[in-house]
């Protein structure tokens, strides 16, 4: 969550600075291309509209599931009021026992509907309950233009979201490594079913890794999909398209061949160093304490800054203490930051002068 919040912020930062994409379009009434670690908008189309979203809504409900403090393992007897729904369904039948793993995959793969209000009775208490606990995450991740009413995206009044939001929420969903590989999973077989994934786009583009796909007959067909090249990770979002897949796959063309990332430090990397004081260790390494990464576009280049509390350190030093900031900008606007540290302990110098001068003309008498 410390990461994707820090991506928040450089994103927000980051809102003068989105590029024009005019090579690329698509079928939808809404749409956009994100890029999952920044946050940074490469294109979009009427990205804030809210709309019906279908069968993406059970992205939030997988992953307020995931967070309720239920485990996989968990048992759930399916109820009367679980079945009673329309569109794809697994075919549960009250009184039959299924963990709620096998449900999860139920919903992200198969998109039963059945699966989404079991899921949302036991992790929730109830539909109305679980999806209050949608809303919270939604206000939670940012997703102004957003609110659920049911778990499974029927059409509902009230129920709406935003390419834009949904976006966010997928970035949120990637982040989650048990949500992540369940919407990559192309097949899977548990507890005697079988579930292949909806979403086309994980046989047909290279490098894509989920997420979710939906349809109702008033939101048209909507889409949400991932794919990682190079270390990069685009998300794409279209509602009402028709031609969702060609779509997804020109946005992801765009944004591969436009936009690459650019690292100026990594985890642990050592940035600099600094005189010592007060210790036998004559220098100290300065460490970034994340990475500190952007997607550029041609010509442009992610400079750095160091803003360091002090140029020399006394000892004692503790390992993985800030000691300053490592700040990322692209045409002199700030787009990420990460915390400096000192990168080893470093002891205060426990000998004394006079002792080690009577160490030294020991060592000269004895040879």
């Amino acid at each position: 969550m410390k990461r994707l919040a820090a991506a928040a912020l450089a994103a927000l930062l980051w809102l003068n600075l989105a590029p024009a994409a005019g090579a690329v379009g698509t079928s939808a009434s809404s749409a956009i291309l994100m890029e999952a670690g920044s946050g940074r908008v490469l294109y979009e189309h009427n990205a804030d509209q809210p709309r019906l979203i279908a069968s993406i809504t059970k992205l939030m409900t997988a992953l307020v599931a995931l967070e309720s403090g239920k485990d996989l393992e968990d048992v759930v007897t399916i109820q009367e009021e679980d079945v009673r729904t329309e569109g794809s369904a697994l075919y549960l039948k009250p009184g039959e026992k299924v963990t709620l793993e096998t449900l999860l995959y139920g919903l992200l793969l198969h998109s039963g509907n059945d699966a989404a209000l079991a899921i949302s009775r036991f992790c929730g208490g109830s539909v109305e309950e679980f999806a209050g606990d949608m809303n919270r995450k939604a206000r939670e991740l940012g997703m102004d233009n957003s609110y659920f009413t049911n778990p499974n995206g029927l059409n509902q009044e009230g129920h709406y979201s935003s390419a834009r939001d949904m976006a966010l929420l997928a970035r949120a969903c990637l982040e989650n490594e048990t949500l992540a590989r369940m919407v990559s999973t192309r097949t899977i077989t548990l507890e005697g079913r079988t579930f292949t994934n909806h979403n086309k786009l994980l046989w047909q583009y290279e490098g894509c890794v989920g997420l979710k796909t939906g349809y109702t007959e008033k939101a048209g067909r909507t889409l949400v999909s991932a794919a990682t090249r190079e270390g990069m990770t685009l998300i794409a979002v279209t509602l009402n398209d028709p031609d969702d897949w060609a779509d997804h796959a020109s946005l992801f063309d765009y944004g591969f061949s436009a936009c690459h990332l650019e690292t100026a430090a990594r985890a642990g990397e050592a940035v600099c160093t600094l005189p010592v004081s007060g210790s036998l260790i004559p220098t100290g390494t300065i460490r970034a304490e994340a990475d500190l990464s952007w997607p550029v576009l041609e010509g442009e280049e992610l400079e750095t800054q160091l803003d360091l509390k002090l140029r020399t350190l006394t000892a004692p030093v503790q390992a993985g203490v800030r000691v300053g900031t490592l700040r990322g900008y692209v045409d002199g606007k700030l787009v990420g930051e990460v915390p400096l540290v000192y990168g080893e302990d470093i002891p205060r110098n426990t000998v004394e002068p006079r002792g080690l001068l009577q160490r030294l003309l020991g060592w000269l008498m004895e040879t």
